[in-house]
C-alpha cells in the first residue's frame, strides 16, 4: 500500500548540528525531576524482593508440575 505524500506531515529540518543537539539535550536534561537516593534504594529492594518472590513461586510450580508430570507418566508402565 502506497501512503500519499500529500497525507504526511513532514517536519522541516532543523539546523545547528550535534553541538546544538547536544545543547538542547542538557537543557532538557536539567528540566527532569530526578529521583533522590533514597527513593532509589527502597525501589531497588523491592524489585529485589520481587524478584526473590517471583523465583521462588516458578520454582514451586516447576517442581509441583515435574511431580505431577512424572506421576501421570509412571502410572503408563
Amino acid at each position: 500500500m502506497a501512503m500519499d505524500t500529500a497525507d504526511q506531515e513532514i517536519e522541516p529540518r532543523r539546523k545547528g548540528g550535534p553541538f546544538q543537539f547536544w545543547r538542547e539535550v542538557r537543557a532538557e536534561a536539567r528540566k527532569v525531576t530526578w529521583a533522590t537516593r533514597s527513593e532509589v534504594t527502597v525501589s531497588v529492594i523491592m524489585v529485589m524482593m520481587f524478584t526473590v518472590a517471583a523465583a521462588l513461586f516458578f520454582f514451586v510450580v516447576d517442581t509441583l508440575a515435574s511431580f505431577v508430570i512424572r506421576l501421570i507418566l509412571s502410572i503408563g508402565h
